[in-house]
């Protein structure tokens, strides 16, 4: 485990120096720096667990990412990820993550789940699924809420151009921050629908402070497709987002950030 992830970490530093990321966190004396802790992140580009895992290890924390199963389809990859820990999730068959995740926390790990469940096409907290905090609720250990961005400038989802996806953009110089929030404490009597809408409040007033500062805004008049469109940039709006975003039946809908479009009216 511990040569897979010095491999990666050390592949992952090359590649923000490379690029010259500048990579920021702040509020990491949140994450304990040993005990069980269950993470619930935002998810805004293929990269985000670099930076989070990144930031995380200013505690000397390893952090064991939920990720999409199909990652361990491709053979050395599968070997480095079953090594590392990390959690594959199949949306058809989510009791396995679920109890996977449940036993590293009684291990004593840092567990991180993406509860949006892919990347938000908006930019905006979407629907998010229940799971993190029904981990929560069973095992005990508060929920820290994280949030990260700038990544989303580099390798992310967005209006498909000719049926495909923007490709990576790896200009030089960018600028990405990592935040991480007040733990929340999840009661074994809670509720998980309203345990998970304050999850996506949370989330989303720590990631709209991060999206307003000045490093991230757009310049004057500049075109930003990487930024949310009720902020100003020009990324698909919450009734636009519905069209691609990919979210799972049993999520639960937004009561947080911009006001959630009625899909009726899409199309």
């Amino acid at each position: 485990m511990a040569s897979w992830y010095g491999v990666t970490i050390a592949l992952g530093r090359a590649a923000m120096y490379g690029l010259d990321i500048t990579t920021r966190w702040r509020g990491e004396e949140h994450l304990p720096a040993s005990g069980p802790v269950l993470l619930a992140s935002n998810h805004v580009s293929y990269p985000d667990f670099l930076f989070i895992g990144r930031a995380a290890l200013s505690r000397d924390r390893y952090v064991r990412f939920m990720c999409r199963h199909d990652i361990w389809n491709v053979p050395v990859v599968r070997d480095a990820m079953t090594s590392m820990r990390h959690i594959p999730v199949d949306r058809e068959a989510a009791a396995a993550a679920y109890l996977r995740a449940r036993s590293l926390l009684a291990e004593g790990e840092a567990v991180c789940g993406f509860p949006e469940a892919g990347i938000s096409y908006s930019y905006a907290v979407r629907s998010m699924m229940p799971g993190v905090a029904a981990l929560a609720r069973e095992t005990g250990v508060p929920i820290v809420p994280v949030v990260v961005w700038g990544s989303q400038r580099l390798a992310s989802v967005g209006r498909r151009v000719d049926g495909r996806e923007p490709r990576p953009d790896l200009r030089r110089g960018r600028t990405v921050d990592v935040r991480f929030g007040e733990p929340i404490a999840v009661p074994r009597d809670a509720d998980l629908v309203a345990t998970t809408r304050d999850l996506g409040e949370r989330l989303t007033g720590m990631l709209e402070s991060v999206q307003r500062l000045p490093v991230h805004r757009p310049r004057a008049g500049e075109y930003a497709p990487w930024y949310p469109a009720h902020l100003g940039g020009h990324a698909p709006d919450r009734r636009e987002a519905l069209l691609y975003d990919d979210v799972p039946r049993s999520a639960v809908s937004p009561t947080w950030g911009p006001p959630l479009p009625d899909p009726a009216r899409i199309g």
